[in-house]
């Protein structure tokens, strides 16, 4: 089953993701000239408070991934993890670019989510953001060892991976800034594809998502 299920998901890094990831930096996205304004957001605007959030939220990704990368036992774990760290990285890059060009501080005494409706609600009472790990899970996921490295980084990032899609759609509802859309729906567009591999191989692992 390993050897057949390896084969079917060869397709991990999604074409359509590449590319727009290509084109992006090929135009200069980073530097902030793909996009132009009428106005600059302020620093209570949905765009600097999704900027500095999600730059929090993918540091956290991007962590769990460079643990697991190493250990994990089955290559398609370790692809994605790759993947994963490699693309939130860079986005961290764009989105703190932003902010820069804005002339905005990277944070603020803003509660986390307090640009969504109602999103300081969805804090945990710990003040962590939808899908974040907790401390207790991050240090499971340091000690954890073979076959667990697999089911435990794939139904932390399943969950991580679905927060952050939470708050991309929290962001496409309030924004018309095409810059920040044109990221905001590329992030949309990887993760989705990438949790449904996420539950395909804890499947074949025998695992369910938590």
């Amino acid at each position: 089953m390993q050897d057949s299920f390896a084969a079917s998901r060869r397709w991990v890094r999604p074409l359509l993701v590449v590319l727009a990831a290509a084109i992006l930096l090929t135009l200069g996205f980073a530097g902030g000239t793909l996009y132009s304004r009428l106005s600059t957001p302020d620093t209570n605007s949905a765009e600097a408070g999704f900027a500095r959030d999600m730059s929090r939220h993918h540091a956290q990704a991007v962590d769990m991934s460079w643990i697991a990368y190493p250990k994990a036992t089955r290559p398609e774990v370790r692809t994605m993890a790759l993947d994963i760290a490699t693309a939130q990285e860079y986005q961290i890059g764009v989105m703190q670019t932003w902010l820069k060009t804005w002339h905005l501080e990277r944070n603020t005494e803003r509660p986390a989510m307090a640009w969504m409706p109602n999103g300081t609600k969805e804090l945990t009472p710990d003040g962590l953001m939808p899908g974040m790990a907790t401390d207790a899970e991050l240090n499971a996921l340091r000690t954890a060892t073979g076959k667990d490295v697999d089911i435990l980084f794939c139904q932390l990032m399943l969950r991580h991976h679905l927060g952050g899609i939470h708050m991309v759609d929290g962001l496409l509802a309030q924004s018309h800034d095409p810059g920040v859309r044109e990221l905001a729906l590329m992030m949309r567009v990887g993760q989705t594809h990438e949790v449904t591999i996420m539950q395909d191989l804890l499947t074949d692992l025998g695992a369910s998502p938590k």
